[in-house]
């Protein structure tokens, strides 16, 4: 069980942002940056954090998700900008930046902006892609567009009557069969908001706000800035994508297979037998890379 965090809000790069945090810095160990995936939220965490009892750990929503503002652009520029703002805010001497999916490409860049301020990265089933996609700057997501050009993410269920009913409404389905149920948990109990216009909850990532993002995802090719990103990096890949399926498919990696090797102290590692969501079936993984790099 993990215990409650602090709670802190800040204007930060032109935006209100919501971080948690356990702990606090420590002059012999650190501090651990966590950085979720779009459509996620800074508690989605918690598990990880319940796996590091003795960590000084921070966890942000990043704009548009969870408690923070719900402010625009919501694209890949941003996200960085912020995290690099964000971690110059904090000031902390040694960090290490663990990002899932978005939040490993935002963090990527902010490391290469933040030289000094991060001593090691685990990129968990990032968004960076290869060379030629970017090259091509065709979004996977652009097959799976309906008639009138909407991605089905902009369609997802908004309302919830209760905690209760948005764990029933996915519990088992789909990829969230896969997640531990204190995973799937804390999503649903700190992915919700008031529902502005009356009784009920909303997700706290506005299912338009999701899939604006997802449709940006390969819309800047990072390759360039973060290739001289020389902190260890620890590179973790889940199941490679099945070309030949056609519906939408979160389930697999978005993550370029040699994204290790062009990073200077890059490490792949390769988990086929996990989905994307890495960290909602095994938290304990994440914390297993993070106390390594920290040895």
């Amino acid at each position: 069980m993990v215990n409650q965090p602090k709670e802190y809000y800040r204007r930060i790069n032109n935006v209100d942002l919501c971080w948690f945090e356990w702990g606090s810095a420590s002059p012999n160990l650190a501090s651990i940056l966590l950085v979720h995936a779009t459509g996620f939220h800074a508690r989605c965490w918690d598990q990880v954090v319940a796996e590091l009892p003795d960590r000084h750990v921070i966890s942000i929503d990043m704009r548009g998700h969870g408690r923070s503002e719900k402010q625009g652009p919501f694209n890949w520029q941003s996200f960085g900008d912020d995290l690099t703002a964000f971690i110059d805010h904090l000031a902390l001497s040694e960090l290490i930046g663990v990002g899932h999916s978005m939040g490993g490409h935002a963090v990527a860049v902010a490391a290469a902006r933040t030289r000094g301020r991060l001593s090691g990265l685990v990129l968990v089933d990032p968004v960076i892609m290869s060379p030629e996609i970017y090259a091509s700057n065709e979004s996977v997501h652009a097959d799976w567009l309906d008639d009138a050009g909407q991605h089905p993410v902009a369609r997802r269920k908004n309302y919830f009557e209760s905690v209760a009913a948005m764990i029933e409404n996915f519990q088992g389905r789909g990829s969230y069969g896969a997640w531990l149920d204190s995973v799937l948990k804390d999503y649903c109990q700190y992915g919700l908001l008031p529902n502005p216009e009356g009784a009920g909850w909303v997700l706290a990532c506005p299912p338009l706000v999701e899939a604006e993002i997802y449709m940006g995802s390969t819309g800047r090719n990072i390759l360039p800035e973060i290739a001289g990103v020389m902190i260890p990096t620890r590179v973790l890949r889940a199941k490679a994508r099945d070309e030949s399926r056609q519906e939408m498919d979160f389930s697999s990696s978005p993550t370029w297979p040699g994204l290790a090797d062009f990073l200077p102290a890059g490490e792949d590692y390769h988990y086929p037998e996990l989905t994307h969501f890495i960290p909602m079936q095994k938290p304990s993984l994440i914390a297993q890379h993070i106390r390594k790099l920290s040895a």
